[in-house]
């Protein structure tokens, strides 16, 4: 006889192994289905955030970071090195043992909370009784029974037509992580949250990197004073972003890649690299779910269709994360993992898309919560802003960086803030009391009445609050 279980969650990414925790955690008897596999062949829960994503990103991140302070700044602390020489490989090593260290915490947490994990594909056999059978595809093949399923698949990225992924020259996120030496010169299409720390961490390692972005404008999501900051600095490091190509060839020889497109104004160029990324986005991961077998709406983007609760077309079947509508973020799958969890459970959870933080994990780091300034005027919203360079700040100057700034945007009535845009050092913490603040409705008020401890990056937003009422006190 089948296993037979509460909930059944398919995904053991951030979404998944949060929900099942969580359905755990409320005493359903829960079952976790994922596929990775490590070096080994061991499993590897954790999904593309944990495997080959955020996590060694910022791993590489960190690594190259040293690097170049090393090499680049330490002298100005009065700190001698003589030639710094980077070990790719060790420091690839480093990263692998990084994603290990999170796959284990997430099989430790799975005994803890009692969670039976199944190591393999998951996939929908029937509905049968008021409930599911899903076939696991694993070393050995079983069916187990869930009364309510959640399925947390996640995406892919996404390939370019006639640029196949190949990872050896041709890369995803996957291949971009483990290059095995400093390519002398580097391509990257896209410049998105991937393309940006990909290109960064090469970058620092001594690479020539060439970004090609279709769009005319750069960060075209982000608040555009963040954006021009950002590529001003991105810029005066070394990096070359072109903005509004238009993409014709992409040669994969034995000696790198060639691409042939024409600029912005429409000439003619060619870009021969040694390594080419390609980070276009990513599309929801739904192959080998078998979908089909028990009538799962998909929509025309291969996304599973959900309500605002995150609800299928299927009664007692929930989808979350990357595989539904939203942004494909780590943490906005955590919270819509937690809320289906309590949502089986009775309870009322609750994601709210309005706070949902942003971040490039660059240098400058890049966070933003809320809406952008061009978004408030679309939308005919009477604000007022308020906006504190890093230049003025005293922990920054102790730091060493003082790029960027913080700022705020104001109800012009209310004072409620309706967004807040960071760009400088440490934003992906800094933009955390944002969130706090503007999931309490605070008021810019609020934060300029706020103590800050001082010297902290955070009175960066404090002045940035006080500078919406034009008193900045440091500037």
């Amino acid at each position: 006889m089948s296993k037979q279980f509460d909930v059944v969650v398919i995904g053991g990414g951030p979404g998944g192994y949060i929900a099942a925790i969580r359905a755990a955690q409320l005493g359903f008897n829960v079952a976790c289905i994922d596929e990775w596999k490590n070096a080994a062949g061991g499993p590897a829960p954790g999904g593309t955030c944990t495997n080959v994503g955020c996590i060694p990103s910022k791993a590489l991140l960190q690594s190259s970071e040293h690097f170049e302070h090393a090499s680049k700044h330490f002298a100005e602390h009065g700190i001698s090195t003589g030639k710094v020489e980077m070990d790719v490989a060790k420091m690839i090593a480093r990263k692998d043992g990084v994603v290990k260290q999170n796959n284990d915490g997430i099989l430790y947490l799975f005994k803890k909370n009692k969670v039976s994990f199944f190591h393999g594909r998951g996939s929908f056999v029937a509905a049968k009784d008021g409930a599911y059978e899903i076939k696991v595809a694993g070393a050995a093949e079983e069916v187990i029974v869930g009364k309510q399923v959640i399925v947390a698949t996640g995406s892919n990225a996404r390939p370019l037509p006639g640029a196949e992924f190949d990872e050896v020259n041709i890369l995803s996120n996957d291949g971009a992580l483990r290059v095995g030496a400093v390519p002398k010169k580097l391509g990257v299409i896209g410049s998105g949250v991937i393309g940006l720390e990909m290109g960064s961490v090469w970058r620092r390692l001594g690479a020539e990197v060439t970004i090609l972005e279709a769009l005319p404008t750069f960060l075209g999501a982000a608040d555009e004073g963040v954006a021009k900051e950002a590529l001003k600095a991105f810029t005066k490091q070394g990096l070359k972003i072109e903005l509004g190509v238009k993409i014709s060839e992409i040669k994969n020889g034995k000696k790198g890649v060639t691409v042939s497109y024409a600029d912005a104004k429409g000439a003619a160029q060619e870009l021969a690299v040694d390594k080419l990324i390609v980070s276009i986005g990513r599309v929801p991961n739904t192959t080998g779910l078998n979908p089909e077998a028990v009538g799962l709406q998909l929509d025309e983007r291969g996304a599973i269709v959900v309500d605002g609760d995150c609800r299928t077309n299927l009664p007692g079947v929930w989808a979350v994360g990357d595989v539904v509508r939203g942004p494909m973020l780590a943490h906005k799958a955590e919270e819509e993992g937690v809320a289906v969890a309590e949502r089986i459970a009775g309870q009322h959870g609750h994601v709210n898309f309005a706070t949902v933080p942003w971040v490039i994990y660059t240098s400058p780091e890049i966070a933003w919560v809320g809406r952008t300034e061009q978004q408030l005027k679309a939308d005919g919203v009477a604000y007022k802003a308020g906006q504190f360079p890093f230049l003025a700040n005293g922990r920054a100057r102790a730091l060493g960086d003082t790029t960027g700034f913080v700022k705020i945007l104001a109800d012009a009535a209310s004072d409620e803030i309706l967004g807040v845009h960071i760009v400088g050092p440490m934003a992906s913490e800094l933009i955390a009391e944002a969130v706090m603040a503007m999931e309490f409705k605070a008021s810019s008020e609020d934060i300029a009445r706020i103590c800050h401890a001082h010297p902290s990056l955070s009175e960066s937003t404090k002045e940035a609050a006080l500078a919406v009422d034009k008193r900045t006190l440091n500037f």
